[in-house]
């Protein structure tokens, strides 16, 4: 089911997106897709870190675009004021105004701009193509689940800040997914998060000790330690 966003860029549609953001890693589905592209085209320039969910998103989108791209089709989605970004215009660029341009100049001029490729322009192509598809798969590979234990120092610690704070850590190949309160005892919860992870641009215990239990995150949380961990 198509969703629709109107005034992105202003700061009610801004806020808008976060909050449609807070439940969601993303537009549509749970994969990303063409629909987080459209999107994504659609903001002038990153979010602030007080949209905490749509900076999150962004990021990763970002992300995404740097190391193996989006593939996913999505449900659909209509952003106000915007044309919806479609495969073909991502993939296939424009060619019909490049040929008449050069046919027009045929008369004026006579190398040929739509010549064949040579044995050695199509071997390196291939070399291209190939060392690209290779690190595609060696990026998709080494991803894997993360769900963390946060704990408060006590029961008047605000958990909402706490997420808020969690959730404020942003790196490249780092997602977090959903999230819940846990009852621990005598009025205290905990919270537990789910994160995906790139393994060679992120480290679990690295993210934990110098980001999650440090300074100011450290103002909520007391301690962060690993449920479980699994590739794949």
């Amino acid at each position: 089911m198509e969703v629709t966003f109107n005034n992105v860029n202003s700061a009610s549609g801004l806020k808008n997106l976060d909050e449609y953001l807070l439940a969601r890693s993303y537009i549509t589905g749970y994969q990303a897709s063409k629909d987080d592209i459209s999107v994504h085209a659609t903001l002038a320039k990153p979010p602030s870190a007080e949209y905490v969910n749509l900076s999150r998103w962004y990021n990763h989108i970002e992300a995404l675009l740097r190391i193996s791209g989006v593939a996913g089709e999505g449900c659909g989605v209509i952003v106000e004021g915007f044309s919806s970004i479609t495969g073909e215009a991502v993939a296939t660029p424009p060619v019909a105004g490049t040929k008449a341009a050069a046919a027009e100049d045929d008369d004026d001029d006579d190398v040929d701009l739509f010549g064949e490729e040579t044995e050695e322009e199509k071997k390196a192509a291939e070399e291209r193509a190939a060392a690209v598809k290779a690190s595609s798969k060696k990026k998709e590979s080494g991803k894997s689940s993360v769900l963390l234990d946060v704990k408060p120092w006590d029961d008047e610690t605000d958990m909402k800040k706490l997420e808020e704070a969690v959730r404020s850590v942003q790196m490249e190949g780092l997602l977090w997914g959903a999230s819940k309160l846990v009852p621990v005892g005598y009025g205290i919860k905990k919270m537990q998060i789910m994160m995906t992870i790139v393994d060679d641009l992120v480290s679990v215990d690295t993210l934990i000790e110098e980001q999650l239990t440090s300074e100011p995150i450290n103002e909520y949380v007391q301690s962060c330690d690993i449920v479980a961990f699994n590739k794949i």
